[in-house]
């Protein structure tokens, strides 16, 4: 699908009321709640990237090139662990890098959708512990189809950290070589709620967010580093947003 076509099949997300990141939060726990396993949702969040990421891909005329997933080690790196199973599936080649000290991600669901990607044809795995390996990695970054910033998402906050922080360096000279980049719920470093970013920042050319639109992207600067924003329905029940 193009990039217009899912926003097109996505309209009724990105119709609804915007909402804050404490309010996403919060209803991603009732669904929970309510029965969706927080499994669930992620593997419907990196789908839902994945798509946008090939789409985007093709948009700018960089088939065949390989999608760099740069992630983190929360859910925000989940998701884009099951954009990369994603995209390998549909034989785009992908390069995930796992950005963080520790060598598997901290939650349960990231962890297991990193596990989930080793063996896989079209997949590369790559693990930067620290700086000086974001920046080794960095340097044939214009090489790149599409850059996914799955880094930091909803629960980020305050100054980055290393490795973090060179990770948003290497996206910003991806970005700077011509690499067209897609956000994962919103660029690193710009805040959901409000939209203030931190230095450095990541400008994206796309922003998938999820459920509804954010505050923070809808409010001066966070839309203008946010580009072009899909809000993709995740499979969070109406009730989910109640009370």
């Amino acid at each position: 699908m193009t990039l217009d076509e899912l926003e097109l099949r996505w309209a009724a997300s990105a119709a609804r009321s915007a909402i804050s990141a404490e309010a996403m939060t919060g209803a991603d726990r009732k669904a929970q709640a309510l029965g969706v396993t927080s499994e669930t949702l992620m593997e419907h969040a990196g789908t839902a990237v994945a798509a946008a990421a090939r789409a985007l891909l093709v948009f700018n005329g960089r088939a065949g090139r390989p999608i760099l997933v740069m992630a983190g080690p929360g859910n925000n790196g989940g998701d884009g662990f099951v954009a990369a199973r994603r995209l390998a599936s549909w034989g785009v080649p992908v390069i995930a890098v796992l950005v963080a000290t520790d060598e598997r991600p901290r939650t349960h669901d990231a962890a297991r959708n990193w596990k989930r990607l080793d063996g896989l044809p079209n997949v590369t795995l790559i693990h930067a512990p620290v700086a000086r390996d974001v920046a080794i990695l960095g340097q044939g970054v214009e090489k790149a189809g599409v850059i996914v910033d799955a880094l930091l998402g909803i629960g980020a906050g305050g100054r980055l950290r290393e490795p973090i922080r060179s990770a948003v360096e290497v996206i910003r000279h991806g970005r700077a070589a011509g690499v067209p980049v897609l956000a994962v719920d919103t660029p690193t470093a710009v805040d959901l709620t409000s939209g203030d970013p931190s230095d450095p920042v990541v400008r994206a050319d796309l922003t998938v967010t999820f459920h509804r639109p954010k505050t923070g992207l809808m409010a001066k600067p966070g839309k203008s580093l946010a580009g072009r924003i899909l809000v993709a329905p995740i499979g969070i029940p109406a009730e989910a947003d109640r009370g």
